[in-house]
């Protein structure tokens, strides 16, 4: 069973860094796109940033030259650097990605259960 796990978040002062990340595991041949997502309290869930597999990559404009996301395919991983965070910030942040299984010929959207990351001004 495939599945994407998601690590780095906590409490961070304005001002500061977290590292995020999330490992995707199971009988997985090949994974396309991975993104970032997040929610905040009462709103609706947003893109953050995206990557392909050649290391593409786009983001939302408020965090664009402070968040910087990347991969390691070999680790099947998609990290989410986020620098200068704001209490804006604060969200519970997902990991999304296009998964080609073994066993099947079209690619699947995974979802990891998300990890809070909470910006104290």
């Amino acid at each position: 069973q495939v599945q994407l796990v998601e690590s780095g978040g906590g409490l961070v002062q304005a001002g500061g860094s977290l590292r995020l990340s999330c490992a995707a595991s199971g009988p997985i041949s090949n994974i396309n796109a991975m993104r970032w997502y997040r929610q905040a309290p009462g709103k609706q869930r947003e893109l953050v940033a995206a990557i392909t597999r050649s290391g593409s990559t786009n983001y939302a404009d408020d965090v664009k030259g402070r968040f910087t996301i990347s991969r390691e395919n070999a680790k099947k991983t998609v990290y989410l650097q986020m620098n200068s965070l704001k209490p804006e910030d604060t969200a519970v942040y997902f990991c999304n990605a296009e998964v080609y299984v073994l066993t099947l010929p079209l690619g699947i959207d995974y979802w990891g259960k998300g990890t809070l990351v909470t910006v104290s001004s």
